[in-house]
């Protein structure tokens, strides 16, 4: 507290400290008074009593006085720390020597019209009837401060408060002579709105003091919460005051909102009667957040209210011990002054009695009491009262801090002390898991895997969880957006982590890769067992007159077309993919190029035995070799350009499935790719036309049928091959190929081999010239 500001209004008094004045006061405020004389008085204005009764008004005299009920130890508390730290400081010489303080306390009833009433009886000089009106009366303590603020402010007296936490009252403009010894309520809010932040809640309500001090908090809560995106449910007043309907009221839209978590700015005195029909009707499963007017309160702690208000939390000042004062309170003794009763009824209250001080007024009174009877010999000591509990004193120290701010600062302006200001200790808060708490949110967070989706018309607090697209993930709670995973990799089931992709590839270990590896293996022998049965067999006339030569180049043709389907099978790498296309491209050139020999040789033969036809005699072996070589050659230019210029290389293919990175071989060139593959079909389709013109030769043995048996499978293999192998996903892309060189390498294989190798195993009788030449007459049935 700035002590300035108290010298400030302090010089405004003039201190008479020695001598009387004879002036006396005609009348009172007829208010609960503790009194006592000094060179300098300082004024207490506390809410002993809890409740005004009704005023009764008699037209016979006077106005009766309003009735205060409700006594509250905790507020006769802070008048008795008041005291004690007077009469502390009268015993301290370093204090104001030579100065006796005095002391001027005045009950309120918790009411605002008797709060007027308390402060214009301090600034009337209110007193005793037998005391003198010559103190000076520089400062008063008081615990509601606007109303008091607004009486006393005009005249300059100082105000200093131990529990008006109110920012309001932080405006100097409007309250120049305001001061306290607690926190504003802009600190309370700051550490409840980062609270709120601290546990996930971003949908509670909130109930207000329908006062200064509940309304101004739950502003400056209000701005500092929207910060962290928090929604505000409902905001609603409560009094002590209020009649039940209104509390039913209220208490219907607690219910009805079905929030969790609620925050009440108020007093214990005015949330009491709000407390007592939440626990009337059950409600439970709410966390509450206290303001440090209610949270150390003693009433919200029993057992009847813990099971719907157990587990609160809030922010507290921080307990003090003050030490001797546990005796001071221990000497209290009921007074025999009946204008000074508030010790009478602290004593009835303590002990639960009626008190009769004397012994005329207990034989009057006896017989028509049924409580039982004290008179006031009993010991405070031998009571278990929390009263007396002095070990974690909190607005009652402010109190005592209050008391000696106002001394240092008089002192200070009497003797021109240059003293310090106290310190203002600062309470620590215990650490709380959120998973203690329930949830306090109008949409529960969204969980990972999902992001979070805003409700037409309603606030950002409320919102719906759409899960993650495939592809996205969401890793933490509440995420507003979902992130794509890389390229290489794919959201899990659960939508809140990339996993690398699955790749695929025609495996070894597939079953298709497994069954084309067979068949190619199968054609493979089958090749090889061909090429032993003509070897066997070489000097039959069924073997020479198929000309050996080319036949055994064509089955090893043959023998490497069968094996070019291993090169397409395994994982891709920058030398199986060059290895299988050129491979490919050379092997099935070769193979055709080989038929192409045979068809020709066929065709030659043919015109050989028409009149003046030398053809055959300029188409001998070596011409055949050249024809071979050349058509071949072609295809190995092609495929040597290829792999210079743009070489095939294995690739990443994304495009096909999203959950599947598929590994192939990029052909490189698609132009070297069909280049090659169009070459290979336009050998094949000469083969076809030069076989269809001699396929009606005489000889009994044509192999000119059988080469374009072959060469129409073969074709009808590869055209139909273009738009299945465009069309395929994935490693099925690559089965086609595969297919297609075994099923065009089997054709060539069954059509010009099998029916020669079926006669030289299985009719060895035509294995002859003569039948193949067509000299033996067939049968006729």
């Amino acid at each position: 507290m700035n002590k300035s500001i108290l010298l400030f209004f302090m010089l405004r008094f003039s201190f008479q400290l020695n001598g009387d004045l004879t002036c006396r006061m005609l009348e009172n405020f007829g208010m609960p008074l503790l009194f006592k004389d000094g060179h300098l008085v300082i004024g207490g204005v506390f809410p002993v009593f809890t409740k005004e009764e009704n005023v009764y008004v008699s037209f016979k005299s006077q106005p009766q006085q309003a009735k205060c009920v409700g006594f509250d130890l905790r507020a006769f508390r802070w008048t008795q720390a008041m005291i004690f730290t007077i009469e502390e400081i009268n015993k301290d010489n370093s204090l104001l020597p030579n100065i006796t303080l005095g002391y001027r306390v005045l009950d309120t009833c918790a009411s605002p019209t008797q709060t007027v009433r308390a402060a214009l009886a301090i600034l009337n000089g209110e007193e005793a009837s037998n005391s003198t009106c010559s103190s000076s009366m520089p400062a008063v303590l008081t615990a509601t401060s606007v109303d008091i603020s607004r009486v006393l402010g005009p005249f300059g007296i100082t105000l200093v408060s131990y529990t008006s936490t109110c920012t309001c009252l932080s405006n100097k403009k409007e309250f120049p002579t305001f001061s306290r010894t607690i926190p504003s309520d802009s600190h309370q809010a700051k550490f409840l709105a980062l609270l709120v932040k601290r546990f996930g809640w971003t949908w509670i309500g909130a109930i207000q003091a329908g006062n200064e001090y509940g309304i101004f908090g739950i502003q400056s809560f209000t701005k500092e919460v929207v910060k962290y995106g928090v929604c505000i449910a409902f905001t609603e007043n409560i009094l002590s005051t209020y009649s039940r309907t209104k509390i039913l009221q209220l208490v219907d839209i607690i219910k009805k909102s079905r929030v969790k978590v609620i925050l009440a700015f108020a007093s214990e005195r005015d949330l009491y009667p709000l407390m007592q029909e939440i626990v009337r009707q059950n409600i439970t499963g709410i966390q509450w957040i206290a303001s440090e007017d209610w949270i150390t309160a003693a009433r919200p702690s029993t057992e009847e209210f813990f099971r719907s208000f157990g587990g609160t939390i809030g922010l507290a000042t921080r307990k003090m011990a003050i030490p001797e004062f546990k005796d001071f309170l221990l000497n209290i003794r009921p007074s025999f002054d009946p204008a000074n009763t508030l010790y009478n009824v602290f004593w009835e209250n303590i002990f639960g009695c009626t008190l009769y001080l004397t012994e005329e007024s207990f034989k009057q009174n006896v017989s028509e009491t049924k409580s039982k009877i004290c008179t006031g010999k009993e010991r405070l000591d031998e009571t278990e009262n929390a009263f007396f509990d002095v070990t974690q004193l909190r607005l009652t120290y402010n109190v005592y801090k209050a008391v000696y701010a106002i001394v240092h600062a008089l002192h200070d302006l009497l003797f021109c002390a240059k003293e310090g200001n106290p310190a203002l200790l600062c309470g620590d808060v215990s650490r709380i898991e959120p998973w203690q708490v329930p949830a306090g949110v109008c949409s529960e967070s969204c969980p990972p895997g999902t992001r979070r989706a805003a409700r037409k018309g309603q606030p950002i607090c409320c919102f719906d969880c759409i899960p993650c697209a495939d592809g996205t993930i969401a890793n933490t709670t509440g995420a507003a957006e979902c992130m794509i995973c890389p390229q290489d990799y794919w959201s899990n089931y659960g939508k809140d982590s990339c996993i690398l992709k699955d790749t695929e590839y025609l495996s070894y270990y597939d079953a298709m890769g497994i069954t084309l590896t067979t068949v190619s293996l199968f054609g493979l022998c089958l090749t090889v067992a061909t090429i032993s049965v003509f070897f066997s067999f070489r000097n039959t006339p069924i073997v020479k007159a198929n000309n050996s030569e080319l036949s055994s180049l064509l089955l090893f043709s043959l023998l490497l077309c069968f094996l070019c389907p291993l090169t397409f099978i395994g994982q891709p790498t920058a030398w199986s993919c060059m290895l299988r296309h050129t491979a490919f491209g050379i092997t099935f050139a070769l193979c055709i190029s080989c038929v192409l020999g045979k068809t020709i040789v066929v065709v030659t033969a043919f015109r050989a035995t028409l009149p003046n036809d030398n053809m055959a005699k300029h188409f001998g072996p070596v011409q055949q070799r050249i024809i071979v070589c050349s058509c071949t050659a072609v295809q190995v230019v092609i495929c040597v350009l290829w792999l210079s210029l743009k070489p095939p290389f294995p690739d990443k293919n994304f495009k096909l499935s999203n959950k599947k990175i598929i590994l192939e071989c990029n052909t490189g060139s698609e132009m070297a790719f069909y280049a090659a593959l169009g070459y290979i079909g336009l050998l094949a389709a000469t083969c076809l036309v030069l076989a269809f013109l001699a396929r009606k030769l005489p000889d009994n043995f044509n192999e000119a049928k059988l080469i374009t048996f072959s060469m129409l499978i073969f074709c009808a293999v590869w055209v139909t091959f273009i738009p299945a192998y465009v069309s395929s996903p994935g490693k099925y892309t690559v089965a086609v190929e595969i297919f297609a060189i075994l099923s065009s390498t089997f054709g060539l294989l069954l059509c010009i081999f099998a029916p020669k190798c079926f006669i030289i195993l299985l009719k060895p009788e035509k294995n002859t010239r003569k039948h193949i030449m067509g000299k033996i007459p067939s049968k006729r049935l």
